[in-house]
């Protein structure tokens, strides 16, 4: 009986880090990594002795010194007498605020025009072709700017809201439109107001889930439920019951006309609504592109097949069509959202407090740290890409098509 033994492994040689294709590789990916640390920290040290030079010094501490300006914009409590980072993080709240609002927006729009765009019917399909290439081939700053003039000079000035006068309130005498913004009622939280907002919360995750299973259900045994109407009835009448029975915790404060302005309810400022259109109609022309294309890209057999098993149209787009599309259109849609929050600092040409305007602009002219602001401007945006890249790859990971 004969034993054999492995033969021994040859020992690990340094020049096995050049000529060894198993581990030149790394040997180059770490070399790259030394000298592109090496090179930002000689720049970093760089920029710090010539500000030194200048006698000037690398510190944040600017920021928890009073502002000084005012923003006629603000989603939590800010006056003159706050410091620059109370002001940095109003402009960073605004910036979140069309940011979001305008990536909503844009979706909508971008999923109906892209629809639309393949519609049959000859007139549709062409407007739709004018929408998109219309605004896709015009400067973005154009629209925000062209938006801006038609809601201060094309829109009544309040004086004309008097008795008699040119203009009138609408939805009841409950909203004005004027050249100096929109006034809607402002909601005036009273007691259990907290238990009808958490009310409503809930309604919103129960509404969530019976579609989630109406879906499973068709999916699993092709039995049809009902999905738009019953999820709308669970949305909306607990919030009403409560709303009742705890005594009308939430009411009103509409805005009327005093002296030479509006007094009461909510201002949106003509800035915000220029922007926040300009934003959403302009990315919503790309991300109809992107669903078209993403429509196009299933297969004629999917729909086919779909009308051969008595599928309404509608039910086939939103059922068989957009749910094999969405691993196509959700990475180039990341994308628009991207270029959408950061097509946002061109708020400062409408004069909207946005994280621009006030951290990257005001602040930096007063302080003067026009470095440390532009770095910390810079750190903002790019967390913000990421946090949008990462939900929506997260997003974009559960729907893709699952491999046996």
């Amino acid at each position: 009986m004969t034993s054999t033994t492995e033969a021994p492994k040859p020992a690990f040689r340094l020049s096995q880090l050049i000529y060894d294709s198993r581990y030149r590789s790394i040997t180059i990916q770490v070399v790259a990594m030394i000298l592109f640390f090496a090179g930002f920290a000689w720049l970093i040290e760089n920029t710090v002795s010539n500000l030194r030079a200048l006698g000037k010094d690398f510190d944040f501490g600017f920021l928890w010194n009073r502002s000084g300006y005012d923003i006629n914009q603000h989603l939590i409590p800010y006056t003159n007498n706050s410091t620059h980072a109370r002001a940095a993080l109003v402009g960073i709240l605004n910036t979140l605020l069309v940011s979001f609002i305008g990536c909503l927006t844009a979706t909508v729009i971008g999923v109906l025009a892209g629809v639309l765009r393949l519609s049959k019917n000859w007139l549709v399909s062409r407007l739709m072709a004018v929408y998109v290439e219309g605004f896709r081939n015009v400067p973005l700053l154009l629209w925000i700017v062209l938006i801006f003039a038609i809601m201060t000079e094309a829109t009544p000035q309040p004086r004309d809201f008097r008795e008699g006068g040119s203009a009138a309130m609408l939805l009841w005498h409950s909203v004005a439109i004027s050249n100096r913004g929109v006034f809607i009622p402002a909601p005036i939280w009273g007691a259990g107001s907290g238990i009808l907002v958490g009310i409503f919360v809930l309604s919103l995750v129960a509404a969530w889930y019976y579609r989630r299973y109406a879906r499973k259900l068709l999916f699993d045994t092709g039995r049809l439920l009902p999905m738009v109407w019953p999820a709308i009835l669970i949305a909306i009448v607990p919030t009403v019951l409560f709303y009742f029975i705890l005594g009308r915790p939430v009411t009103l404060d509409y805005p009327t006309l005093g002296g030479f302005n509006f007094k009461g309810g909510l201002q949106i400022r003509n800035s915000l609504i220029a922007l926040w259109v300009a934003l959403s109609v302009y990315t919503g022309a790309f991300i109809a592109e992107i669903v078209r294309s993403g429509i196009l890209a299933v297969s004629k057999g999917q729909s086919e097949a779909a009308f051969a098993l008595g599928l309404r149209p509608n039910r086939t787009m939103s059922l068989v069509i957009l749910p094999q599309a969405m691993r196509v259109i959700i990475p180039p849609l990341i994308s628009q959202f991207l270029n959408l929050t950061k097509n946002s600092s061109l708020a400062i040409a409408v004069g909207y407090m946005d994280v621009r305007a006030t951290l990257g602009g005001i602040t930096i002219n007063q302080t003067g740290r026009e470095l440390e602001g532009m770095l910390l401007l810079g750190l903002f945006y790019l967390v913000l890409s990421l946090l949008i890249s990462g939900v929506m790859n997260i997003y974009n990971n559960r729907i893709k098509l699952k491999e046996r």
